[in-house]
């Protein structure tokens, strides 16, 4: 299963930026997620990896906290400027992977399962590396991201109904390759007058492989939620709230 061809870091936000705020697949907790985050940031600077246009970081900037971010896709990032507070918050423009930043933070974050799209393990684990460095003393790396189910896929594939409305259904078409753990989606929206297409690549991890990478980087997990209200994480979860900080050295 090979569909990388013209797909990059920017692909997916630069060919969904200017209707990504109104299409019907984001989980309704940005309020939520930021009061969380606020809390585990404390009085320090938080980053942001991939932040887009800003449902996260706008509200915690909202809640005092000094957010900076990093996007590999400059449409996005326009949308996020466009926003009553989007021009002051610092944006580098380049692969989250290496976060590409200066200065240390009390709180580096990726939600809404943004992690998966470094699209194998060593571009995952590279991520790990460069956040702690990056990360002030006693600060937090916190992952937001699905529980992975392989047995969603029949035959290796998958068709979803994302929402069906008056005017137009949204569905995701997937691919599945357990092998490599990677997923090749499309996002199709048919409406009264027209057709859009939205490709999305992950590579999608299970949580104790994150533990492990974690562990490698020098961190330990410090807990983990079901989801922002902070319920129990349980063989139930079908997500989980991650939360990774500076191993102690012995």
């Amino acid at each position: 299963m090979d569909g990388r061809e013209g797909y990059d870091a920017a692909a997916y936000g630069d060919r969904i930026a200017d209707v990504y705020d109104e299409l019907p697949t984001h989980p309704p907790d940005a309020d939520a997620a930021a009061a969380c985050l606020a809390d585990l940031a404390g009085s320090g600077p938080a980053l942001e990896l991939a932040i887009g246009t800003g449902r996260l970081a706008l509200p915690l900037a909202e809640r005092g906290v000094a957010v900076s971010g990093i996007d590999a896709s400059e449409a996005m990032v326009a949308k996020l400027r466009a926003k009553p507070g989007g021009d002051r918050i610092p944006v580098a423009i380049g692969d989250f992977a290496d976060v590409p930043v200066d200065g240390r933070f009390a709180l580096i974050c990726v939600v809404y399962n943004t992690f998966f799209a470094l699209l194998d393990r060593d571009a995952q684990r590279r991520c790990f590396e460069r956040v702690v460095d990056h990360l002030a003393p006693g600060g937090r790396f916190v992952i937001e991201a699905f529980v992975p189910d392989p047995s969603r896929f029949e035959r290796g594939q998958h068709v979803e109904v994302r929402h069906i409305g008056v005017d137009f259904v949204l569905l995701s078409v997937s691919r599945h390759d357990a092998a490599t753990q990677r997923v090749e989606s499309l996002l199709v929206r048919l409406g009264n007058d027209s057709i859009r297409t939205w490709p999305v690549r992950i590579r999608y991890s299970y949580p104790d492989e994150l533990d492990v990478m974690a562990e490698e980087a020098g961190l330990q997990l410090e807990r983990r939620w079901d989801g922002w209200t902070r319920e129990r994480f349980t063989t139930q979860s079908v997500k989980h709230v991650s939360v990774y900080v500076a191993a102690e050295r012995g």
